[in-house]
């Protein structure tokens, strides 16, 4: 971005918030009421992303810009920080971390990964996060990222399996205590949602050793739902019938046809 376009979105920023003539939805917002739009621009990011759409990827990314922007403004109208002290500060970090590129201290990857671990400690130390390993992983994030991020933090502590076959046992373990408490009754429900968790908690140590972003994975797996069920809806209604007044067996049938043809995901 050149100067001239950050000062332009800049000053579009402050126009909207500006107090007698600005957008009144804008005037209205602060940090808490943002971040669900901030979230959802995240995912359309990476929804665009995946799909492989270079304009549709320029368009996220900018609407991504704004909600830094937007918050910038905030941060200025409390004195607290402005954009560039934004910019200053993860300018900072970048070279502070990278002390291999700005520095030219280490070389060899194995090296440069304990560095980059021992810089970020550091980082969380004078943050008051504390010393943990798993210290300052946002609870904000999807769980399926949290999950796979604190067992990736604790991977770099020597805690984790060298290979994938003891997750395996372990996802087989976790499923069988599943079984058994869903098998104890509708009375057992604290019960059946945690050992859910332990189920799911142990699917992503397997992605993650996999080298799968799990949710990536589930998000394909998602479109891949909607695109067979949305082809199972058209087969019918050439049929003039709707899923309401079809068999299971019918549906399941126009499924595998689905996957015989390749139906996989929307855009495809």
């Amino acid at each position: 971005m050149t100067l001239e376009a950050t000062q332009r979105l800049l000053a579009i920023m402050r126009q909207l918030r500006d107090p007698d003539n600005g957008c009144p939805w804008d005037r209205r917002q602060d940090f808490a009421s943002i971040v669900p739009h901030t979230l959802e621009e995240a995912y359309e990011l990476a929804e665009a992303i995946e799909t492989g759409d270079a304009e549709s990827i320029r368009g996220e990314l900018g609407d991504l810009l704004f909600q830094v922007v937007f918050y910038a403004q905030l941060g200025s109208e409390r004195d607290w920080f402005d954009f560039d002290s934004v910019a200053a500060t993860i300018a900072g970090k970048l070279e502070r971390r990278h002390p291999h590129v700005f520095a030219e201290t280490a070389t060899d990857e194995a090296e440069l990964s304990g560095q980059w671990e021992r810089i970020k400690a550091e980082e969380r130390r004078q943050s008051g996060a504390g010393d943990g390993a798993l210290a300052d992983v946002p609870r904000a994030l999807p769980a399926l990222s949290r999950a796979r991020k604190l067992q990736k933090r604790a991977a770099h502590v020597g805690f984790d399996w060298g290979d994938p076959a003891p997750v395996f046992a372990k996802i087989e373990e976790e499923l069988d205590e599943f079984r058994s408490e869903m098998a104890r009754g509708a009375d057992n429900h604290v019960r059946v949602e945690e050992e859910f968790g332990d189920l799911l908690f142990a699917c992503v140590n397997l992605a993650r050793h996999a080298g799968i972003d799990p949710e990536s994975a589930l998000r394909r797996a998602n479109r891949k739902f909607e695109s067979r069920f949305a082809f199972i809806e058209e087969r019918l209604a050439a049929q003039g019938r709707t899923p309401e007044d079809s068999s299971l067996e019918e549906m399941d049938a126009l499924w595998e046809e689905a996957k015989t043809n390749g139906v996989a995901e929307a855009g495809d």
